[in-house]
């Protein structure tokens, strides 16, 4: 095992929500599995813990993040298995909460943390993907999902309203009207619907969502880290801050050693 995911096995040797795998084959990326299928993978305190500790190492090594959710068998019939990515944040805990703990911003600051990890970070998910678990996808930079996918924000008829992203991010992915109807409604989304609202990128069978996944991590990884970098964070900056964001991050990349190493390699297949 490489030095640096060394350290990042003995950060999550104790976790206990998220299965953390990474391969010194493909050293750019790693994934983090949610792992409560008693809860369907409600987000608790525990994998918000989980997740900002593997949010530290990510920020200090670079890397694309997979997070996607666990397989479990089928309730009504074990001899099959279903997808849970996760199903929102865990009602018992919930449940008690107060307006201190609202304020905290338990999820939204936890989603904004992975929402800005230098480098991109992809949903891949199957079945469930409700409430909080929604929101974790909003944040995601891309989303691959299964046909078996299931997107709601349930939380007005729990009594409260979505604070982890939802309020903006699927206004800006999906548009204000759609947005509107599922926050108010708590209107599911099918596979189908989600990919015509582009709310994800693209669907796959069950099977077939994790190979997905690595071949978008594969494209990323083809090209310059430190592009891949800029470009994103520049992306995600404020209307006011472009171009002038734009004319740095091209001034920082036009002093990279891979500038001048990719743009040479691709003059000389030209030749």
């Amino acid at each position: 095992m490489s030095t640096d995911f060394a350290s990042l096995a003995s950060l999550t040797q104790g976790f206990e929500a998220l299965n953390i795998g990474v391969d010194d084959a493909q050293p750019d990326r790693v994934v983090a599995a949610m792992d409560r299928p008693e809860v369907l993978n409600a987000i608790d305190q525990t994998m918000v813990d989980e997740f900002h500790t593997l949010c530290q190492w990510l920020e200090a090594n670079p890397r694309t993040l997979i997070v996607t959710g666990t397989t479990t068998p089928h309730p009504k019939d074990p001899s099959r298995t279903r997808g849970i990515f996760a199903s929102g944040a865990d009602i018992a805990q919930l449940r008690e909460r107060r307006r201190q703990d609202a304020l905290r911003g338990v999820n939204s600051q936890l989603f904004s943390r992975i929402k800005d990890l230098p480098m991109p970070v992809i949903a891949a998910i199957d079945g469930f993907a409700l409430g909080g678990g929604a929101e974790l996808a909003w944040a995601a930079d891309f989303r691959v999902a299964t046909t078996k996918v299931r997107f709601g924000q349930p939380e007005t008829g729990l009594g409260i309203s979505p604070a982890a992203g939802a309020m903006w991010r699927l206004k800006e992915l999906a548009g204000e009207s759609v947005a509107l109807e599922l926050l108010l409604t708590g209107r599911m989304l099918n596979a189908e619907e989600a990919l015509e609202l582009r709310l994800v990128n693209s669907v796959h069978e069950p099977q077939e969502l994790m190979t997905a996944a690595h071949e978008l991590a594969d494209r990323i990884a083809s090209q310059d880290a430190l592009a891949v970098q800029v470009t994103k964070r520049v992306f995600q900056m404020p209307p006011e801050a472009h171009p002038w964001a734009d004319e740095l991050g091209q001034a920082i990349l036009f002093e990279s050693e891979a500038k001048f190493d990719r743009m040479q390699a691709f003059l000389d297949r030209r030749k």
